[in-house]
């Protein structure tokens, strides 16, 4: 245990506060995906539904560390490289549709609400993150940490989609939406990647 953590009383209450952390990763981005995959399909937007299906995903990693903190259980490394894998997918996914979409010139409508959620998801992801970080180290656990990494990677996503959605509808550039789909893909890759090595789980004898 953590030397910032004196007594009992203490660690259950970094607990819970972890725990609430993680209630509200999961509510949002199950929000923000629905929302993201709605309006991109509407506009026709590779890198707004990319942003939606990312936000899924990320609600299973916030579901993964909910249940660490609720059970202690350390078989979640079976469940994170899956997810990686669910990154990889999603990288190609949206590199297959970002270099069709330049190809054939299809030209995204401009989506307002994409905008908004966004320009939402950048406000409230940065200080998700940190509040992670801050439980991550209180109590030693490495999975929360990477935890905080993810809600990070979120908010990097959340500034491209929102350059590339702006750049389309105040200048109507169509390829600064495909381009930001591709913008995203290395990053989603490296996450992936990432996971299915194992680096972002936690080790038996590591704290959660």
């Amino acid at each position: 245990m953590d030397a910032s953590i004196k007594t009992e009383a203490d660690h259950a209450g970094i607990i819970r506060h972890g725990r609430r952390l993680e209630y509200l990763t999961i509510g949002w981005n199950s929000l923000e995906g629905i929302v993201a995959v709605g309006a991109g399909v509407l506009a026709g937007s590779v890198a707004l539904v990319g942003f939606g299906v990312d936000s899924v995903i990320e609600v299973s990693s916030g579901a993964i560390i909910l249940w660490r903190l609720m059970s202690g259980d350390h078989r979640e490394q079976l469940a994170r490289k899956l997810i990686g894998v669910s990154f990889l997918v999603l990288g190609v996914y949206i590199a297959f549709d970002a270099i069709k979409s330049l190809i054939f010139r299809e030209t995204p409508e401009a989506s307002h609400i994409g905008i908004g959620i966004a320009a939402l998801s950048l406000a409230v992801m940065p200080w998700l993150a940190h509040a992670k970080r801050k439980v991550a180290a209180q109590l030693n656990s490495s999975a929360m940490l990477a935890d905080s990494r993810q809600t990070d990677l979120c908010a990097y996503l959340s500034a491209i989609l929102l350059g590339g959605l702006i750049f389309n509808a105040a200048l109507g550039w169509w390829w600064a939406d495909p381009v930001a789909g591709l913008i995203m893909v290395p990053i989603i890759a490296k996450e992936g990647v990432t996971a299915i090595r194992g680096e972002t789980c936690c080790h038996s004898s590591e704290s959660c």
